[in-house]
């Protein structure tokens, strides 16, 4: 079995979502902050008329949070009927990956992040991050902002 990944960057770092959970990518539009809404929900967009909320991908998994510009994509995911968008640096490429090759990360890894994933794996001569979606999204404050 392959994974197909869309490979995108976060604070240097290089990630992987399946492919199939992609429903698109669109260019940077500011967001509308919403209020009492955890940090990493930097807020939602005007999706074709729908309300999108938007997550700051980079806050999610604990890190400072993204100065979003016109050059940061987001990334919209499609999870159990319901689209979330991923604040993300860059999008690099799609990529196929053994299944073979995704590892477990150590428990005792920096930070939280190692909730998030399904694995890493190797790809060239760097570490992709595989994330979990199902994870990612898990969160029942999400929906406040739905």
């Amino acid at each position: 079995m392959r994974y197909e990944l869309i490979t995108f960057g976060i604070a240097g770092q290089l990630f992987g979502l399946d492919i199939m959970t992609i429903r698109e990518i669109r260019a940077w539009s500011p967001v509308t902050r919403l209020p009492r809404v955890p940090d990493h929900v930097a807020g939602v967009v005007n999706l074709r008329g729908a309300v999108l909320p938007v997550i700051d991908l980079s806050v999610r998994l604990g890190w400072p949070p993204t100065e979003a510009t016109a050059r940061n994509p987001i990334i919209v995911t499609e999870y159990q009927g319901q689209s979330r968008g991923l604040i993300v640096h860059d999008v690099n490429d799609i990529v196929s990956i053994e299944a073979n090759a995704l590892q477990q990360p150590d428990a005792g890894a920096a930070d939280h992040i190692t909730h998030y994933l399904e694995g890493v794996a190797p790809l060239d001569d760097q570490m992709v991050m595989v994330l979990d979606l199902k994870k990612l999204m898990s969160a029942d404050e999400l929906d406040l902002a739905a």
